[in-house]
């Protein structure tokens, strides 16, 4: 079987074969056949597959023709919206045309991407309540929903996706009635989970399908069925996106709007119980008590909660309290079905703030995150590759892919944090001439990157220079919101050419001005670096302020370090290193997407150099020619037509 679907696969891209036919200009490249074999053989066999696939690859036509000739049940998982979409109303198409084959395809996103029905319905019976500029929007929304046959924003173009009457109307599992609703039979968000359970393939994003597979959410139990073969893309993510999941984390915030809506509820369809109300504004103030004190305390720690006698107090007051109104609630159960539901969801958040009170679990670390108004309780696992085995078991077959996985040549450490053993490992490189398409070059005499005034001057100065040299067309990728807004403020009076700041517009509607511009200057932080697609003359030159480490302040860094200790690992080189090659990796890969492309990228922190750890940068970097001499990497620049 295995050797038939391999035979079958090959022959697609094969010369002469069904690619060559209905693509102008297709021409066979060795490594996505070798990908391919080797998914081919995967989803045959039953050892996982990590692929590391470098820009031009064609990784995606790669690992889809042995998945939809296999006839498997397949769920392709992605990091990003924009390949979620490129699959499904791109590459899925256009492949089952030239296939021949019919399989049925669903798309499912998180619901919050789906229209609630309900929400704006209320919206519209009430409209005083709608604040004066938000009423075109929710109006355009209106139209739309008349006329739109899934429900998902994606396809909602007359408004910004940035727009703030979105969040008004946006599907969320607080609040949700369930059947109870008047739009059950209709609802967005439930239709598009049916879609999903007889599809052939499903594609949705790491995020869902970790919800699903780990949290088992009473509202999820259905949302995707336990398919044949999962395919991550972009699978550099899931380290960090598993490790979220696979800790439990309790949002106080969330409390607060379950015990609002609880009230809320009470009072529309129980006036006989004012009780129910009253005692869940004591709980939200119990709440807030030990929360504020916690705040004060400057606890990290949740194993240190309980030993404070001020916090237990408190604590005991918050848990004595919840218990009270669990009680009440039970005792007018079947009264209201909204009422019964958020009355299951407390009890399901009470009990885990006990297990996190406890502290008592000798697997599990208990970390506090203050980000007011926000308090965050995460239990996270000490062993993260323990725990994703029990996820990534033989009855699925795994295949991992990404441009960026590897660290100095080796898949070992991508494969090691995720538990997966015994996988067959493929790293391929891109057919891109690096040598002569591109131009790396780390200035002499930069200054320490830590120092914020002459950081902003170096920055200005280079990147003037470059823009000039390039003709606009640049990209200026940076690791702070702070730095931005100050690069960009000296950019306007220093540089001729169109400037796009990230959070004047949408991701995809700066993108579409860039292309349109032809000549424009885009400055981005962590959501350009990867998933943004500017083939040809429109890009030439890529800026990258400093080597992209992630704050030691991050939240599921700082756990994830905590797991780390307990596991006799350098943190360093096992978490931060590896993390931010991968991302240095994805700012790089902005600047060559075509055999025709050439370019210059910048980085303006010399720690690539003069630093230990800057040789592990520079062996997973793509063979490049290299300079220190910026004037040489200028001329390279200017004369790019």
């Amino acid at each position: 079987m295995t050797r038939q679907l391999t035979k079958r696969s090959l022959a697609v891209f094969a010369k002469a074969g069904l690619l060559d036919q209905h693509i102008a200009n297709y021409r066979v490249r060795d490594a996505q056949c070798k990908m391919t074999e080797a998914v081919s053989g995967a989803l045959k066999g039953t050892a996982p597959l990590v692929v590391e696939a470098g820009t031009g690859i064609g990784k995606t036509f790669a690992y889809l023709v042995p998945a939809l000739l296999s006839g498997q049940q397949v769920i392709v998982s992605t990091g990003t919206k924009t390949l979620q979409e490129q699959l499904v109303y791109q590459d899925i198409p256009a492949l089952l045309t030239i296939l021949k084959l019919t399989p049925k395809v669903a798309l499912l996103k998180g619901r919050s991407n789906y229209l609630c029905q309900l929400k704006l319905s209320e919206l519209l019976r009430d409209p005083q309540f709608i604040p004066p500029e938000q009423l075109d929007d929710i109006l355009r929304i209106h139209q739309w929903a008349n006329k739109t046959k899934d429900g998902d924003f994606g396809g909602l173009a007359a408004v910004s996706e940035s727009s703030p009457s979105l969040e008004k109307v946006r599907s969320q599992k607080e609040g949700c009635t369930g059947q109870a609703c008047q739009y059950f039979d209709v609802c967005f968000t439930r239709k598009a989970r049916l879609r999903t359970l007889d599809a052939k393939i499903i594609v949705v994003n790491h995020h869902l399908f970790f919800a699903d597979r780990l949290l088992q959410e009473a509202t999820l139990n259905t949302l995707l069925p336990r398919a044949e073969v999962v395919i991550f893309d972009e699978a550099h993510l899931l380290p960090d996106i598993i490790f979220a999941y696979l800790g439990q984390q309790l949002s106080m915030s969330y409390l607060a709007r379950l015990l609002n809506l609880i009230a809320h509820i009470q009072r529309q369809t129980l006036g006989d119980t004012a009780q129910i109300a009253r005692l869940a504004m004591a709980c939200s103030e119990a709440s807030s008590n030990w929360q504020k004190s916690v705040w004060q305390h400057g606890i990290t720690e949740g194993e240190h909660l309980m030993s404070d006698k001020a916090l237990a107090l408190l604590a005991g007051r918050l848990l004595d309290t919840l218990s009270e109104l669990k009680a009440l609630l039970a005792r007018h159960e079947e009264r209201s079905y909204a009422l019964d539901n958020q009355a299951k969801k407390l009890c399901l958040f009470d009990g885990k703030l006990r297990s996190f009170f406890d502290a008592n679990h000798p697997q599990l670390l208990y970390r506090i995150e203050c980000s007011k108004p926000d308090l965050r309780l995460t239990m996270a696992p000490k062993n993260m590759a323990e725990e994703c085995q029990k996820i990534f078991n033989e009855q699925t077959r795994w295949v991992f892919t990404s441009a960026t996985l590897q660290m100095s040549q080796t898949l070992d450490v991508f494969c090691q944090s995720l538990g997966v053993i015994n996988a067959q490992k493929l790293l391929l490189e891109s057919p891109f001439n690096y040598q002569e398409q591109a131009i790396f070059c780390v200035p002499r005499h930069l200054a320490n990157v830590n120092n914020e005034m002459a950081a902003v001057r170096q920055m200005r100065g280079i990147c003037t220079k470059a823009i000039q040299a390039a003709k606009g067309r640049t990209f200026i990728l940076l690791t702070s919101h702070r730095m931005l807004a100050q690069l960009a403020q000296a950019l306007y009076s220093s540089v001729d050419y169109p400037i796009l700041v990230q959070g004047q517009d949408s991701k995809q509607g700066l993108l579409k001005k860039f292309r349109q511009l032809g000549n424009a200057v885009l400055l981005g932080t962590g959501a350009f670096w990867e998933g943004v697609d500017v083939k040809g003359k429109g890009l030439s030159c890529v800026i990258i302020e400093r080597l992209p480490f992630v704050s030691p302040e991050d939240p599921v860094f700082r756990t994830r370090v905590q797991t780390m200790s307990h596991a006799a690992h350098d943190p360093f080189t096992d978490i931060a290193l590896p993390q931010a090659i991968i991302s240095l990796n994805q700012g790089v890969g902005r600047l060559i997407r075509d055999e025709k492309d050439r370019g210059v990228l910048i980085l303006c922190d010399n720690r690539i150099v003069n630093r230990d750890y800057g040789q592990a940068f520079l062996h997973s970097l793509p063979p490049m020619a290299r300079t220190r001499d910026l004037d040489k990497a200028l001329l390279f620049l200017s004369k790019i037509k």
